[in-house]
């Protein structure tokens, strides 16, 4: 099911393409008329797009304190508590994230610092149509009440026009947002970067979504902020003859399970694993509900990779910079120091990547198609601006002033010379 590379042809088909968006042309193309129609006609263009695309339009687009007790007493108790929990360690990760404005002080002349203040307002986006995702919701959101952001709007379809996931509603109230509204997709994103009548503009928007959603995201930033062009879910798995076969199955159609292009990745110096675990994924697809999504992923996204040592196996997962990356080795922690490109490291045989998603603390807004190579996951500083500050007395302008006259005059800015001139040759 899952075919096997050799290390070239793998470069060549997972490592050279990684960069090719996920929103490609057809995508932006969409995206760029709704966003444009949002942006002049404001509430009118909302409801003619939810319309078409969502097949109609809720009664209100706000979220009420009625509705939002009402999906507590939809949730069964168990999962409430499983939430909760998890808010605990996310929260518990992500304080220690936090820091305060500093200053600077090298003498009494010269005092320079960081001023560290939140993003007013968020919007983030969750998707609730076939996807439903409770997990994202306190990812996206815990960070930002951590950084103090003033108000969090959560965007997210209905299902019937009606109501949003009663799941949904509880997580953000267990997270902290503000307020929900009932949209999702482009124009959800169009809403949220420019305002309507009736939804706010934001500062900020994050969290994932579909093709569309991260075609729309690329095309509003600048006018907004975003997190990231999120593409599809990837995990990467080294691993030896220490390795359990059916563990490592299990954790390949875990991340292909998301959708056809997932990709799922193992290097390994086993043969044996290789030809044990191909025996496991056919086996454990059969009683997967979503096995034909699986299936179509491993068989066109995955990739088997025996490699001639660990070394090997770690150039390529560094190449390949995957979003999830499993060490399924003894002592995996003192493997940690080859590791250079990564989202996030999941360490030893029971360790797998659920335990990241869902409950551990640290956050899963992760880069993608390998921009781990030169970004991070979703943190408390995403929330945060950071705004420099200098302090220099007379004395100390005049002590460095011949240096800033010159390298002014030498950009053959003269003006910029002579705001400092003008100081010193005051009397």
């Amino acid at each position: 099911m899952i075919p096997t590379y050799k290390r070239a042809d793998f470069q060549k088909k997972f490592i050279t393409n990684t960069q090719v968006s996920q929103a490609d042309d057809q995508y932006y193309q969409v995206a760029k008329e709704v966003i444009h129609a949002i942006r002049q006609q404001g509430d009118e263009a909302l409801k003619k797009y939810v319309k078409k695309f969502d097949h109609f339009i809720p009664e209100n687009w706000y979220v009420s304190e009625d509705e939002k007790k009402q999906a507590w007493e939809k949730v069964d108790q168990k999962t409430i508590d499983a939430l909760q929990r998890a808010a605990e360690n996310i929260q518990a990760f992500h304080e220690k994230q936090l820091q305060g404005s500093r200053m600077m002080q090298s003498d009494d002349n010269i005092i320079s610092g960081q001023l560290f203040r939140p993003i007013e307002r968020v919007g983030i986006y969750v998707p609730g149509g076939t996807a439903c995702y409770p997990s994202s919701v306190l990812m996206n959101a815990i960070p930002a009440v951590l950084a103090g952001v003033e108000e969090i709007i959560m965007v997210t379809p209905t299902r019937d026009g009606e109501m949003i996931a009663p799941i949904l509603s509880v997580a953000a109230d267990i997270a902290g947002v503000s307020k929900i509204y009932k949209i999702g997709g482009i124009q959800a994103v169009a809403a949220l970067a420019y305002g309507t009548e009736s939804i706010p503009s934001v500062d900020k928007i994050v969290g994932p979504g579909n093709a569309y959603v991260a075609a729309a995201k690329a095309l509003v930033y600048g006018d907004v902020g975003i997190d990231m062009i999120a593409g599809p879910s990837e995990v990467a798995i080294i691993a030896d003859d220490s390795a359990e076969p059916s563990f490592v199955a299990a954790d390949l159609i875990a991340q292909a399970e998301h959708d056809i292009n997932a990709r799922a990745c193992l290097f390994t110096t086993s043969e044996q694993l290789i030809k044990e675990t191909q025996i496991e994924v056919q086996q454990q697809c059969k009683t997967l509900p979503r096995k034909n999504i699986a299936k179509a992923a491993l068989m066109n996204q995955g990739a088997f990779v025996l490699c001639k040592d660990l070394n090997e196996a770690f150039d390529l997962s560094n190449q390949f910079a995957p979003e999830h990356l499993e060490i399924h080795l003894d002592n995996a922690l003192s493997y940690l120091g080859k590791i250079k490109h990564a989202g996030s490291v999941f360490l030893g045989h029971y360790t797998p990547e659920p335990v990241g998603d869902y409950y551990a603390g640290p956050n899963h807004v992760l880069p993608t198609s390998g921009t781990a190579r030169f970004s991070s996951g979703l943190s408390v500083d995403d929330f945060i601006k950071k705004t420099t500050f200098i302090y220099y007395t007379k004395d100390a302008l005049a002590e460095a002033s011949n240096d800033i006259i010159t390298i002014a005059n030498e950009e053959a800015l003269t003006g910029h010379a002579s705001a400092v001139a003008k100081r010193i040759n005051k009397k």
